[in-house]
């Protein structure tokens, strides 16, 4: 071993070279294709063709003329994630984005699929970030000209074809064990959603007499069971105020809850606010309690629109901007269930589908119709769901730690055999 002279990848073995990457690869924009297909690159997936999935939300100008032309083989960078990693060799003749870099291979002395791995391996990413420039996150761009200039480790081409293949073979075998955990979740998410959409409308007893409930959604109820709409029940509907991310300190006297947090911080409930603000309730009417419940007034995902939470805590707390205040007169775990099941979604996202961004009003929660029990009942419901829903969420656990475990051993295997500190021949 050696001294490769590059901090972030250390010793590498004595016959291996460095140089710069402008030594293996130049930069190139080539337009004028529009009738090419529309590439994407996802950080994780690498170039593929835009429309073999449908959760890339950017939408393709009507004028593609200006998009960059790929070539299989050449090697695509976003320069406003390069930092995390997305950059990539395509296999696919295409065009992308126009913000985009496309670089072409200048040597045949190097095995493509060794630059792939090397350059988009965790070490790099510290680099990247480095030599990024920008106000925020998101709109941070690396120059490539910066980017030509990173030092980077040559093995000779023999070996670079080697660790190319055993990390094709290696990284497919990890893919496969990753995808089953992950369908593993899915399995169980689907499982949970379809046992508390069966327990909020059929209830806990197999041999209740049974009514048909007039809605189409919902089938039928038992007997002693209502059918009402959300604006039947609920004492008021109000809305949140624009609490500003400046608004919130560490050391404010006053719990809130911001819009983005119900999708980021909470589950189905929660015990407290974790941020805070120096606003005073007394200063205003936008303000919940505890059984009140929470609606996000706005998604990305339809299955998602209307998302909501009850509030457990003792505190009085503000709501932010974007929020929808529930205050009603039933029992809020079960009715926290009832509104985010699968037959109340359908409800909330009818007509939405195509919408980029979807956006719910209080008038559109409030006409979703829903099956209500006695009080009593909706006790019992509650904590059968809180019960079985724990352990179906620990079990979604242990399959997203072995998951995420084994998503940590690929990134380690690709370090160590792209750096030279394992070998193929070991």
């Amino acid at each position: 071993m050696k001294n490769s002279g590059i901090p972030w990848i250390g010793e590498i073995p004595e016959k291996w070279e460095t140089c710069a990457i402008k030594n293996v690869m130049r930069n190139i924009s080539v337009k004028g294709f529009p009738n090419e297909q529309v590439l994407s690159l996802y950080r994780d997936l690498g170039v593929i063709p835009k429309n073999s999935r449908d959760d890339n939300h950017n939408v393709t100008s009507e004028d593609t003329a200006s998009y960059k032309f790929v070539e299989v083989g050449n090697f695509v960078i976003n320069k406003m994630k390069a930092w995390q990693g997305s950059m990539a060799v395509s296999d696919y003749q295409g065009i992308i984005s126009p913000a985009y870099y496309t670089c072409y291979f200048t040597t045949d002395q190097v095995c493509r699929r060794y630059i792939h791995y090397l350059l988009r391996n965790d070490s790099y990413k510290t680099e990247y970030l480095r030599l990024s420039t920008g106000l925020r996150v998101g709109q941070w761009d690396l120059n490539i000209d910066d980017f030509l200039h990173i030092p980077m480790i040559l093995p000779p081409l023999q070996e670079q074809q080697a660790i190319a293949d055993f990390l094709d073979k290696k990284c497919a075998e990890i893919d496969q064990m990753v995808a089953l955990q992950e369908k593993f979740i899915e399995e169980l998410k689907a499982y949970k959603q379809s046992l508390i959409t069966e327990t909020v409308t059929k209830g806990l007893n197999p041999n209740a007499p049974m009514k048909d409930s007039g809605v189409e959604w919902i089938g039928e109820v038992p007997e002693g069971w209502d059918v009402s709409r959300i604006k039947g029940f609920i004492g008021r509907f109000s809305k949140g105020e624009g609490i500003t991310k400046d608004e919130v300190f560490p050391d404010g006297n006053t719990p809130c809850v911001r819009y983005g947090e119900i999708y980021t911080k909470y589950n189905n409930s929660f015990a407290k606010c974790v941020s805070a603000t120096k606003i005073e309730i007394q200063e205003s009417p936008h303000y919940f309690e505890k059984g009140n419940i929470l609606c996000a007034g706005t998604g990305e995902l339809v299955e998602e629109i209307g998302k909501s939470i009850v509030y457990v805590g003792e505190k009085k707390c503000l709501a932010g901007g974007d929020i929808i205040i529930l205050k009603h007169n039933q029992h809020p775990v079960f009715l926290n269930y009832a509104l985010n099941c699968s037959y109340a979604q359908a409800q909330k996202s009818c007509s939405k589908a195509k919408l980029k961004v979807v956006h719910i009003s209080a008038s559109d929660i409030g006409n979703v119709l829903l099956a209500l029990p006695p009080l009593s009942e909706q006790q019992a419901i509650a904590d059968y769901l809180d019960k079985k829903c724990a352990e179906i969420d620990q079990l979604i656990a242990i399959k997203q730690k072995k998951a995420d475990e084994l998503k940590e051993y690929k990134k380690s295997i690709i370090y160590e055999y792209v750096t030279g500190k394992r070998s193929v021949c070991e």
